[in-house]
């Protein structure tokens, strides 16, 4: 996406037109809408605010209050380890699962190497916020990894659904992005209908800026636009250059949940599986010139509404 049609997609009027020239990517939200009763076209902006005193009824079935009474009999019905069940059962309360060498070191190396190819190729670039975007669409491995069947039918028992890639990020170093939640940037209706990974490519200290999380805080509240001050006004969207005010929201529940963070030293091979909701982020990195290889995959739920909060798109799949 051009720095011009980014800007132009900020004013409200315009940013529908933007998303009917790409209509054909929108198609995914056709039965969500019917299945919803949400009456807007295809084309038109997103936000929770339109969905504003409309239950759902219809939530991810391990974030209900009390342990579904079919768990036990669901979990045996799987090809999963006794590992994956226990971690699969400890997901209500902990919002993330962490996998030791889930993948190999030897499949790493080949995403490194991938990930130098397309940038050497120019396919992939390294955006201004550090990140390259999309290998997916490039690289018919990393492709591959976000369809990996084991990993799959992981995803897709914890949500309850089917659940399809929306994305991938692939990072050299660290990301130092403060504490934030998935869903103000990928959204859905009803909420909590994303789930995303963390891989490490490399092995992850302290020193290079690692990953961090706050075990529990998948169940605050979602803080969405009307928690924070946004920038909308009648004729732009909020953008980009007041999202510190949604992190600086962000810093001030997490202090008074009490809840603590913890920091992720991973093994390359290592993945860490988290909630649409669990608050995280990029540590520091102490140690300048160290690298951070790691890719992130994100996955919506099929059957969905599919948005983005911040710009009110709805998700281009």
């Amino acid at each position: 996406m051009s720095k011009l049609s980014a800007y132009f997609k900020l004013f409200r009027g315009a940013a529908p037109v933007y998303n009917l020239l790409h209509q054909d990517t929108l198609q995914h939200n056709k039965e969500a809408f019917k299945k919803y009763k949400f009456n807007q076209f295809l084309f038109q902006n997103i936000s929770s605010e339109k969905f504003a005193g409309k239950e759902a009824g219809d939530t991810p079935w391990l974030d209900t209050k009390e342990v579904p009474a079919d768990l036990e009999n669901k979990l045996n019905a799987e090809n999963f380890t006794e590992t994956e069940k226990k971690a699969v059962r400890e997901w209500r309360d902990k919002g993330y699962i962490i996998f030791d060498r889930f993948f190999t070191g030897e499949l790493a190396d080949q995403v490194n190497k991938e990930i130098e190819r397309l940038l050497a190729d120019k396919e992939s670039n390294i955006n201004d916020f550090n990140k390259i975007m999309f290998a997916n669409k490039q690289s018919e491995l990393i492709k591959n990894i976000t369809l990996d069947p084991k990993l799959h039918s992981i995803l897709s028992f914890i949500l309850g659904r089917e659940v399809i890639p929306f994305q991938t990020i692939n990072f050299i170093t660290g990301s130092e992005q403060r504490t934030h939640s998935d869903s103000i940037h990928m959204t859905t209706y009803p909420l909590g209908y994303l789930i995303a990974i963390w891989v490490a490519l490399e092995d992850i200290g302290p020193e290079q800026g690692p990953l961090s999380y706050y075990p529990g805080s998948h169940r605050l509240d979602y803080v969405l636009s009307k928690d924070y001050e946004k920038g909308s006004s009648a004729l732009k969207i909020g953008d980009d250059k007041h999202y510190s005010a949604y992190e600086n929201k962000i810093a001030e529940v997490a202090k008074a949940s009490g809840i603590q963070k913890q920091v992720f030293s991973a093994k390359k091979g290592d993945i860490l599986i988290w909630h649409a909701n669990l608050l995280h982020g990029g540590e520091p990195i102490s140690t300048p010139g160290t690298t951070r290889k790691s890719m992130v995959i994100h996955y919506f739920a099929k059957d969905v509404i599919k948005y983005h909060e911040i710009s009110e798109r709805p998700a281009n799949l």
